[in-house]
C-alpha cells in the first residue's frame, strides 16, 4: 500500500516535466519526421512516404557537401576547445588561490553576459578588413594590405571557439575540484612522474567532465545557424544554413525536416559515441 503511495506520488512529481518533453518534443519531432517523408509539388505538400529527401541530402554534391562542411567545423571547434579549455581549467583550479577563483571563473563567463548575436558581429570588428588586427599589422608594418579574415571558415571556427572555450572550462573545472589530491600523491609515491601521474590518473579519472563539456559544444555547434551566417558568410553553408534556405527561400518544408533529422541522427550517434563518459552527477 506504502509502494503503491511511493509510486504515485512519484509520477505526479515526474508527470509536469513528462508532459512538456511529450507536448513540445517527442510530439514535434514525430511530426517533422512524418513531414520528412512528404514531397512538394508545386506549393503543395504531398504527404505519403517518399525517401526522395534523404537521398537528395546524400547524392546531391550541395547538400552531402553542407553535411561535411558541418562535421568538419564541429569536429575542429570541439578538438580546439578540449586542448584550450583543459590547461585554463586546469591553471584556474591548482595554481589560482582558492579566494581569486570565483572572481576568475567570473570573468571568464564574462562574455556570456552579452547575446550571442552581439558576440559574433563584435568579432567582425576584429576579423573585419578594417578590424583590429589588420590595423595592428599594418601599424608594425608586417603586413602592407588588409589580410582578408572574415567570411570564412577561419572566422566561423574561431567565433565557435571563444564561445565554447568558457563552457568546456566551467564542466571541467567543476570536475578537477572533485578530484582529491590524494590520487595524485598517492601516484607520486609509487614513483609516477608528473606526466605519468597526469596522463594514468588525473586525465582518465576528469574525462567525464571534458566529455560532458565536448559533447554540448558538439551539440550547441552543429545545430548553430547565427554564427557561420554572421561570421562564415555564405562561402561555405552549413546544414543548419541550408535548412534556413529551404524554410525562408523554397518553402520546402519536407527537405527541411530531412535535413533536421539528419542533423538529430548525427547528435545522437555522438551520444552513443561518448555516453560512457558522460557523468552529469560528476559536474
Amino acid at each position: 500500500m506504502a509502494r503503491a503511495h511511493d509510486n504515485r506520488q512519484g509520477w505526479g512529481l515526474v508527470a509536469p516535466a513528462l508532459i512538456w518533453t511529450i507536448a513540445f518534443f517527442v510530439v514535434p519531432f514525430l511530426m517533422m519526421l512524418a513531414l520528412s517523408f512528404a514531397k512538394m509539388e508545386g506549393r503543395s505538400v504531398v504527404s505519403g512516404f517518399f525517401p526522395d529527401n534523404y537521398i537528395r541530402i546524400f547524392t546531391e554534391p550541395s547538400l552531402l557537401r553542407g553535411l561535411v562542411v558541418s562535421l568538419e567545423i564541429t569536429v575542429t571547434v570541439t578538438v580546439i576547445s578540449m586542448v584550450l579549455a583543459y590547461p585554463l581549467a586546469w591553471i584556474i583550479a591548482f595554481r589560482v588561490p582558492e579566494r581569486w577563483q570565483r572572481l576568475v571563473l567570473i570573468l571568464t563567463i564574462l562574455p556570456f553576459w552579452t547575446s550571442y548575436v552581439v558576440r559574433s558581429y563584435s568579432w567582425l570588428l576584429v576579423l573585419g578588413q578594417n578590424g583590429v588586427i589588420n590595423k595592428t599589422l599594418m601599424a608594425l608594418d608586417v603586413i602592407s594590405e588588409p589580410i582578408s579574415m572574415s567570411a570564412s571558415r577561419f572566422a566561423t571556427v574561431t567565433g565557435f571557439v571563444h564561445f565554447f572555450v568558457m563552457l568546456l572550462t566551467l564542466t571541467i573545472f567543476a570536475n578537477l575540484k572533485q578530484l582529491s589530491p590524494n590520487y595524485a600523491r598517492a601516484a607520486q609515491d609509487l614513483g609516477a612522474g608528473r606526466l605519468a601521474t597526469f596522463r594514468h590518473v588525473i586525465l582518465p579519472l576528469t574525462l567525464p567532465g571534458l566529455m560532458t563539456g565536448a559533447f554540448l559544444t558538439f551539440v550547441l555547434c552543429i545545430g548553430d545557424y547565427i554564427t557561420p551566417q554572421i561570421l562564415g558568410g555564405n562561402n561555405e553553408l552549413t546544414l543548419p544554413q541550408l535548412i534556413m534556405m529551404q524554410l525562408g527561400r523554397r518553402g520546402d518544408f519536407p527537405m527541411a525536416s530531412a535535413m533536421a533529422v539528419v542533423l538529430m541522427g548525427i547528435v545522437t550517434l555522438a551520444y552513443l559515441f561518448s555516453a560512457r563518459w558522460l557523468r552529469i552527477d560528476r559536474l
